[in-house]
């Protein structure tokens, strides 16, 4: 996939340099063009570094036409960030830079990912422009609300470049999950121990997020059962919340049938206490033992009751050491088709993480990649399956 990306004078222009790499990581060329205002914020040679591409900074510094090359070059444009002045310019058709020019002559799909103040983006006039962009084809990507430049809140911030890589490259892509029904398990379970106390993990659920966001954004019903987690549930995906392993289980159960794919990206606890206290249990002398009984195995309980070859199942080998080695023993003991291998330290807890695919035609570990980049991964081999 190739994809121009046009950098808008903004403060939010620091994050098109992870713009870049996301979407390069998710296997796009990319060139970059950018207004005047864009370099005051960022300098062209970083692009220039992580592109390997000459960056097109004015129109009268490139033989022939540039801007033309550049629309019929990309499969999509994306504009980020793209601020009030630039939006509205874009909206009337000027076309007197080389982003405003390159997207006068865009052939594929455009992209705005908006930054401003929030009375910026709240204003009639730039709505008007975004009400123009849209009709005339384009997509906006965000804005989302939160932290902005002025140390105000609200709505107006750049989506993450992670969100924006994400969009574009499902654009690229299609909706090639269309019509399957994606469930998906994520992060930790809660096993009480009484009223107030419980056995649980320092899973945030981002992996399981970012699988179910990514389905959704391909096309498919994506399914999510989530354990206890703060975080937001992806446009168009549909949430179940549980608690328990056991809990889990059962949602999982419920909405197996119509199931083409499941992923069990939860991290289940592997034991609950053998009884819970109906009151705090109280603190006493000496030491206390608590007794501990197994949790259902999830995954190889789907396994071991699949017919034939539906629907697609994906585990998480999440280990402290020799991650691809135990994948590959739990990919044959479990009856799955694809498990995700990784280690703790890498990617427990954080926004990125470092895996290996294990299937029954080989390994294949992933260079260090944001959470949406390597849902889109799994995504791309549950696809696969499904097609075959």
């Amino acid at each position: 996939m190739n994809v121009v990306l046009a950098v808008g004078g903004g403060i939010a222009a620091y994050k098109s340099a992870i713009v870049v790499r996301e979407l390069q990581r998710g296997g796009a060329k990319v060139r970059v063009v950018m207004t005047k205002a864009a370099q005051r914020f960022i300098g062209s040679a970083t692009f220039a570094g992580l592109t390997g591409e000459k960056v097109v900074t004015s129109l009268w510094e490139h033989p022939g036409e540039i801007h033309v090359e550049l629309g019929n070059w990309a499969d999509a444009i994306v504009v980020a960030p793209a601020t009030m002045d630039l939006l509205a310019k874009a909206a009337a058709g000027l076309g007197d830079d080389p982003v405003l020019a390159t997207l006068s002559c865009a052939k594929g799909q455009v992209f705005f990912a908006p930054a401003m103040h929030w009375r910026m983006w709240e204003r009639p006039s730039t709505q008007r422009s975004v009400a123009t962009l849209t009709a005339d084809g384009a997509t906006m990507i965000g804005p989302d609300s939160g932290p902005l430049a002025s140390g105000e809140s609200g709505l107006g911030r750049m989506s993450e470049p992670e969100a924006i890589a994400a969009a574009v490259l499902a654009a690229g892509r299609g909706a090639d999950l269309k019509g399957a029904t994606v469930l998906v398990s994520a992060g930790p379970t809660h096993e009480d121990l009484d009223p107030v106390r419980f056995l649980g993990n320092r899973s945030t659920g981002r992996m399981g997020f970012a699988v179910a966001a990514v389905a959704a954004s391909r096309g498919a019903k994506a399914i999510l059962v989530a354990g206890p987690s703060a975080l937001p549930t992806p446009p168009g995906v549909e949430r179940v919340d549980v608690r328990s392993a056991r809990d889990m289980e059962a949602a999982i159960r419920a909405h197996l049938a119509s199931a083409d794919a499941v992923v069990m990206a939860a991290a289940v606890a592997d034991y609950r206490p053998a009884d819970t206290a109906d009151e705090k249990i109280k603190k006493s002398e000496g030491g206390k033992s608590l007794a501990l009984v197994r949790n259902p195995d999830i995954l190889a309980g789907l396994g071991a009751g699949r017919e034939g070859d539906r629907p697609v199942l994906v585990g998480f080998a999440l280990e402290t050491s020799d991650a691809p080695a135990k994948a590959r023993a739990k990919l044959e003991r479990k009856k799955v088709d694809l498990v995700v291998a990784n280690l703790a330290k890498h990617g427990f807890g954080g926004e990125e993480n470092e895996v290996t695919l294990v299937d029954a035609e080989g390994d294949e570990t992933l260079p260090r990649s944001s959470k949406r980049a390597i849902a889109h991964a799994i995504c791309d081999r549950i696809a696969a399956r499904l097609a075959s």
